[in-house]
């Protein structure tokens, strides 16, 4: 037991270093992304600023979509993750009703529900570039998967994990496109929680929720 743990540890640090290097050439993509526009970077001057070669850059992000997507990488499993710590008397749609409607209560981005400068910056970038649009689906993808798969992966499960995951996205979306448009975060907030509450009234409704 004691010869593993020094391999544990260092695994463990290896670890962290490449997520801080995943942070760091992803956060230095997005700067340039944001001051020049998405196509008017090369994949090859991101990998410059980083001080990496090109292939080294494919090994960590396989698409230059993932350079910005990243940010969503720890949330694609949240859901599932949600799902499968809730507590036993609860139910999966009372748990992610009631993850979503922290995440608004906090401004979480992954919401819409967040006027901080930069975040709303990121997600003009995102949904103003179509082939970013187009990747993020996949993304979502996983999300579905995941969420599937914590629910039991049967077809019924697999239909309510699409219902779910293509709400939290418009719900999310909405809530992004009134602050791009000029609202506040504090403006949009109980009109967030209305719709949310909608929302899930018909995904419970729609979906005929069993145990």
């Amino acid at each position: 037991m004691d010869g593993e743990r020094p391999q544990q540890e260092r695994m463990s640090l290896r670890e962290r270093k490449k997520q801080l290097t995943y942070e760091a050439v992803s956060e230095a993509a997005i700067a340039m992304f944001l001051e020049r526009g998405f196509d008017k970077v090369s994949v090859a001057e991101v990998a410059a600023a980083a001080d990496i070669s090109k292939p080294t850059l494919f090994r960590y992000f396989p698409a230059k979509e993932d350079l910005v997507l990243h940010r969503f990488a720890d949330h694609e499993d949240e859901a599932a993750r949600v799902v499968a710590a809730r507590a036993d008397d609860e139910s999966p749609l009372d748990a992610l009703r009631r993850n979503f409607l922290d995440g608004l209560e906090r401004g979480d981005p992954v919401t819409g529900l967040c006027g901080v400068p930069a975040v709303l910056a990121y997600q003009r970038l995102l949904y103003g570039t179509p082939s970013l649009v187009a990747r993020l689906y996949a993304y979502q993808g996983r999300s579905e998967a995941a969420l599937a798969r914590a629910l039991g992966d049967r077809v019924r499960d697999r239909l309510a994990a699409g219902q779910i995951i293509a709400v939290l996205r418009v719900l999310a979306l909405e809530n992004w496109r009134r602050i791009d448009a000029g609202e506040s975060a504090e403006q949009v907030y109980a009109s967030a929680v209305e719709s949310a509450e909608l929302a899930f009234v018909q995904l419970r409704t729609g979906l005929g929720e069993q145990g």
